[in-house]
């Protein structure tokens, strides 16, 4: 597989995920949040996933890895502040957080 398609299965899961958080987020989030600003989030997201170290954690007894959700949620507000995206509010990047981590437990993976 070249890197072409790597980049085709990327945007096809980033797609997956934009829409499973869309129908995760509570109704009166759904117009607060465009499509450019989830997609946006997400990268943070995943940006915070692989600088933080966190995915380099040990896995508990159960084979969890802990994240802590409002690091991450602090993480987004804060690059976001820094690149003039949003303002988003904490409370609400919480529900996008939480969507993106159930999106992963749908899959399978561990949070």
């Amino acid at each position: 597989m070249g890197i072409e398609d790597d980049f085709l299965l990327e945007d096809e899961d980033d797609e997956k995920t934009i829409e499973f958080i869309k129908s995760y987020l509570p109704q009166e989030l759904k117009d607060k949040f465009s499509d450019d600003d989830l997609y946006y989030i997400l990268d943070l997201i995943v940006d915070y996933y692989t600088t933080s170290g966190c995915l380099d954690a040990q896995p508990d007894e159960e084979g969890f890895i802990n994240i802590d959700q409002d690091e991450i949620v602090n993480y987004v507000v804060k690059e976001a502040k820094k690149d003039g995206m949003g303002p988003f509010l904490e409370e609400d990047v919480f529900f996008v957080v939480q969507g993106e981590m159930e999106y992963g437990n749908s899959l399978g993976q561990v949070d």
